[in-house]
Order: C-alpha cells, then structure tokens, then sequence
C-alpha cells in the first residue's frame, strides 16, 4: 500500500514538471523567444517615436509658393539687416470722410421733389443726377427766356430791313444806329437769362426740350464723384436751398481723428507720419500723415486732436470706425536687427517670421520681439541678419499653412 502511495506521488510531479515545460515552450514560440510584457512595452516605444517623428516634419513643414505670386509681388522677401528705431506715440481715434472731399447738396431753387433716384449706397460720378424738382421758379425763368429770344429774333428781323433801306437810301443812318442798338439789348437780355437757367442748374440743350406738353424739371447734381452716404428727402417734399437733400462723399482718402496726450504734444508735428489699424482689418496697417494739429487743449481729458489724412483703397476704412493710431517719431540711437511690422504674424499665440533660402518655400521660425519704431519691429531672438524672410505676405503664407494643416488632418 505504501509502494502504491509512493508511486502516485512520483507519477503527479513528472506532470506538472511536462505541463510547465509545455507551457513555456508555447509561450516560447509565440513572443518570439520575449515576454509578454516586453513585446508590450516595445509597442508603444516604437509608437511614440513615429508619432514623434511625424510631428517633427508637421512643425518643420513650409509653404512653397507658385511663381505667379512672387511676380505679382504679393509676397516681398527681404534681408535682415540692422536699422534705427525712431519713437513712437500711441494714440486712439474715430475714422471721419475727408471734409474737403465732401459735399452736402441741395436744390438751388425751391421746388416740390418729383424723383429722387439716388439711393444710399450708390456709387455716383461728378455731375450725376441724383433728384429732380418741379419748381415755379424755374417755370418763369423759362418764360423769360423765351420771351428775351423772341425779342432778339425780332431786333434781328428789323435790324436787317433797316440796313437794306439805308443801303437804298430809303431810311436814314440814325434808324440803322438805333436798330443795332435794340439788337445787341436784346441779346444782353438772353444772356443773362441763359446763364440764369445754367445758375440753376440747366444745360442749353435742356433749355429747348421745353414745350407746352412737356414742364421741365429741375435736375439736382452730384457735384464730385463719391459714394451716397447720406439721403435725407423723400418724392413729394418741398425742398429750397436751405435744406439738404444729399451727403456725397469721395472715400478713397479719409480722415482720422485722433486725442493725442498733452505730453506727447512736442513730440508731434505736421508731416509726420502714422500707423493706424481698425478691429475688422488687424492685420492691415493703414498709412498717413498727419495733416492739422489743433490750437486748443481739451480741459476736461488734456488731450489735442489731431487729423491724419490717409489713402482709402477699395474703401475698406469706413466713417465711424474706432482706430489705433500710432504716430511715428524720427529715428534716434544704436541700431537694432528689425523687421516691417507687418511681416510679424501671429498664429496660436506665438509671433513667426516666414523664413526662405530659395523665395520659394518658406518655413515659419518663432520669434521674440522687442522695441517698435515706426513701420519697423525689433526682432531679439529668432532671426539672424543676413537672412532672408518674407517681409511683406505674412497673412497670406500664415493661411496657405493652415490650409496645408486642415489637409493632413
């Protein structure tokens, strides 16, 4: 019994030895002669490092640019180089229509409105007609007209019979005399009624479209080219000189008006010029100059205003925009390695220059900047001079790179 015993022992340990030994060589075979964990851990190393990998060429991946856009000159690459800053002196203010290319228009004569087809908005030449009035006034200038060219016509008829009877000896000098008298009187009256009606607003040729069917109607003209940027009458009113009919405004050059600090008052001067942004264009510097500096002080803020007149292009700037300005002062002490302002972008909180060895591709480099003068941006790190960068197109290479990310994503 205790040889059977014995035996049951010996015959349970040689299969669990055979049972580990099968296992492990599964084991063996399957992870390639590694643990489990091993393999495991091998997995996600190699993991990170292609998704390390990927990403390194997503931040060093450029933009490469057709060369229809560096000859339109739409991106401007230039060499860093070392320039002087001058100050400069912020100020904010309101975008206004340049007064001198303003014009508020009213009817010469009164009237009664019949059309007024000029609407806001309406983009309208020098001499356009914007409204038209039918006016009395207007109806006996007319008359008077009339009446003075039929009188000329007469003067004309007897003029000329007289001169035949002097010449036959029939009538007498004097009667020749008289009769050129009444002619050139009668011609001095149509004149003056001929430039009554131009004072009104009348061409010659309108003058004869007048019948008894047909009332002519006071014509009401734009007197510059410009924009309608104001409409203030209705078909139906009664209009005079006095009132105002129309606002027109030339906006391809504005003025902005800015409260400048009345310490920075020295610093300023006409001629200067100056850097001014709107919220719906922020990255659009606008230039101009500045153009009056007022005499007075405010007493309640102690500021001056001053006006800078600047150029409109496509009328991007609109009256009644609020505006920063930034008044540039004259260059003073060492030179700093700088950029133009607007070949700083921005992009997901850092400041980038676009950098390029060949004007084709351009690779985003962050950098630091420092000191601002004038149109120009001090750049302390990132940027070494003697290379090349986009100076100007910034914004444009800023979208063609977002462009490329949405498309890899």
């Amino acid at each position: 019994m205790k040889k059977r015993g014995a035996f049951t022992i010996v015959a349970i340990a040689v299969a669990v030895v055979l049972g580990g030994a099968f296992i492990y060589r599964v084991s063996h075979i399957v992870t390639g002669g590694k643990p489990a964990t091993a393999e495991k851990k091998e997995t996600v190393a190699a993991g990170t490092a292609s998704e390390g990998k990927e990403g390194g060429d997503k931040q060093s991946r450029g933009v490469r640019l057709k060369p229809e856009i560096l000859q339109d000159r739409a991106v401007v690459v230039e060499i860093a180089k070392k320039v002087t800053l001058g100050g400069l002196v912020a100020a904010t203010g309101k975008v206004e229509s340049n007064a001198d290319r303003t014009a508020h228009v009213s009817p010469r004569i009164p009237g009664k409105i019949v059309w007024a087809g000029a609407s806001l908005g309406d983009t309208v030449a020098a001499g356009q007609v914007l409204a038209r009035l039918d006016s009395v006034e207007l109806g006996e200038a007319l008359s008077a007209y009339y009446k003075a060219r039929s009188r000329v016509g007469l003067a004309k008829a007897n003029m000329e019979r007289i001169r035949t009877l002097v010449e036959k000896k029939i009538a007498a000098r004097k009667e020749i005399l008289q009769a050129e008298t009444e002619y050139q009187t009668a011609m001095s009256e149509l004149h003056a009624d001929e430039e009554r009606l131009r004072l009104y607003g009348l061409s010659p040729s309108e003058f004869e479209e007048h019948t008894e069917e047909k009332r002519i109607l006071l014509p009401v003209h734009s007197p510059i080219a410009g924009v309608v940027t104001g409409k203030h009458t209705t078909v139906g009113e009664l209009a005079d000189p006095s009132k105002n009919l129309f606002t027109v405004a030339d906006l391809s050059s504005v003025w902005v008006l800015v409260d400048v600090n009345e310490r920075d008052l020295a610093k300023i001067e006409k001629g200067r010029t100056a850097a001014v942004k709107v919220g719906a264009f922020p990255d659009k510097v606008f230039r101009g100059r500045v153009t009056y500096i007022a005499d007075l002080v405010d007493d309640a803020t102690r500021t001056v205003k001053a006006r800078i007149e600047v150029a409109n292009p496509g009328r991007k700037l609109k009256p009644e925009m609020f505006a920063t300005v930034e008044l540039v002062i004259p260059p003073s002490g060492r030179p700093v390695l700088a950029v133009p302002e607007e070949a700083v972008v921005e992009m997901e909180g850092k400041k980038l220059l676009f950098i390029t060895g060949d004007d084709v591709e351009f690779l985003p480099r962050e950098i630091t900047t420092g000191a601002k003068g004038g149109s120009w941006t001090e750049i302390t790190a990132g940027l070494k001079e003697g290379e090349r960068y986009a100076a100007k197109g910034g914004f444009l290479l800023k979208s063609e790179l977002k462009k490329g990310e949405l498309g890899e994503e």
